[in-house]
């Protein structure tokens, strides 16, 4: 593929925009049911490409971390079902907000719109491919994809089921575009699309985030990238407790919104660490665990098998995998320091009886999803209610943690008047 042809694509996405952003909310909503369709029809098609992949992938040596994150099996229905979620929500586009009428009798408000391009790139998870899809043909956008090399022939199945649904709607099949190689040079190029993409998402490790920030001439969006955090009170319900982080650990460890860091009360340290080891090796999780939890397990009688020492940087660390690090705190302020020099402002957690300790929390740690007695794999634009996400923002703008359909348009000022004129 040629930058010309890229240009050539960014020219047709910002064409295909102008339908997308006057497409009705019942042409829209039968795009994405007929997508929902599809999905079940097309499952063993789509396999079938997923497993191509997923065997080029276990033919370069990749990690089963990065292959559960490619992998579709046994995941169509939920995608599906997850496409006919955002069906069921409202259009935010053109919803009238912050109205008012000036002392003059102009009478003002914001109207959402469309944001219009989006140039989104990302890594490993074709489940990206839909979701991205989905929110963007609901809320009127277009967008340019750019997935992962791992995912190639995945990728390029899915986009054939979204432009077949795009056209049975009679809207414009180039509102969803692919760039369908894996030349990392091509990313490069998508980054200085400014004439036709408005906004860049990057979906992936820090690498690729900062490589986003350092060379788009497009603004950014960046996050999903998780070193997440629970820090367990001394006044936690500790069986409960225990479930909640076998949850958040196990129950999908490839992810970002995984536990990475448990962080526990010294006066509860002794008895209920042992009892986390113990659950969460039935899950198969190994442990690195600071200097005092270490010497917890030294001459105990506790098996040390699956536990190692940890070093300053494992705190530094996104596991995606079935690893988890333990230190012990003193207290709610050590924990909220530790939270603070090491999460990535992705998903932090307190486990406590305590409201008064889990106010504290919330006000003084400041990532995007906070949770008080939960798991934090709720980070995610489906369990949040969203139907899906497009991605999850750590930054401070407007939108913040899953991007779900309003944090996918911007908005216009409206102003009537009476023929006014300015004094």
């Amino acid at each position: 593929m040629t930058t010309a042809s890229l240009k050539q694509m960014g020219l047709w996405a910002k064409q295909a925009a102008f339908a997308m952003a006057k497409a009705s909310a019942s042409q829209k909503n039968e795009a994405l049911s007929a997508l929902a369709d599809q999905l079940n029809q097309a499952e063993e098609k789509i396999l079938e490409a997923n497993e191509h992949d997923k065997q080029l992938a276990r033919s370069a040596k990749l990690s089963e971390a990065l292959i559960d994150r490619l992998s579709l099996t046994g995941r169509i229905s939920a995608l599906a079902a997850d496409v006919r979620q955002v069906v069921s929500l409202s259009d935010p586009i053109g919803e009238e907000f912050e109205r008012a009428t000036l002392d003059n009798g102009l009478h003002v408000c914001k109207r959402r719109t469309p944001i219009g391009v989006l140039g989104v790139i990302y890594e490993s998870r074709p489940n990206v491919t839909i979701d991205v899809a989905a929110l963007t043909i609901k809320t009127g956008n277009c967008a340019i994809l750019r997935g992962g090399s791992e995912t190639l022939q995945t990728n390029q199945a899915l986009l054939s089921l979204i432009q077949n649904a795009l056209q049975s709607a009679d809207l414009p099949i180039n509102a969803i575009q692919m760039v369908p190689t894996a030349d990392r040079e091509q990313v490069k190029s998508l980054l200085k699309l400014h004439e036709s993409i408005d906004l860049i998402i990057p979906r992936g490790g820090a690498q690729l985030h900062q490589f986003c920030r350092e060379n788009s001439t497009i603004p950014v969006i960046t996050g999903g990238i998780g070193i997440c955090h629970l820090f367990v009170d001394e006044s936690a319900d500790q069986q409960r407790a225990l479930e909640v982080i076998y949850n958040a650990k196990t129950q999908r460890p490839s992810v970002c919104n995984a536990l990475d860091t448990l962080l526990v009360h010294t006066s509860i340290a002794e008895t209920f660490i042992p009892k986390v080891v113990e659950r969460l090796q039935q899950g198969f999780v190994k442990f690195r665990v600071d200097q005092k939890t270490w010497q917890l397990f030294q001459g105990s009688g506790h098996t040390l098998d699956g536990i190692s020492r940890a070093e300053e940087k494992d705190w530094d660390t996104e596991w995606l995998s079935l690893i988890l690090g333990i230190r012990i705190v003193e207290n709610l302020d050590e924990a909220i320091q530790h939270i603070r020099n090491h999460s990535t402002g992705h998903s932090d957690g307190i486990l406590t009886q305590h409201q008064d300790h889990a106010e504290q929390f919330l006000q003084e740690i400041d990532s995007a999803a906070l949770y008080v007695n939960a798991s934090t794999r709720f980070t995610d634009g489906a369990q949040l209610g969203l139907g899906a996400e497009v991605a999850v923002s750590t930054q401070k703008i407007h939108a913040r943690g899953p991007m779900g359909l309003k944090e996918l348009t911007t908005y216009k000022w409206i102003i009537q008047g009476n023929y006014h004129i300015r004094s």
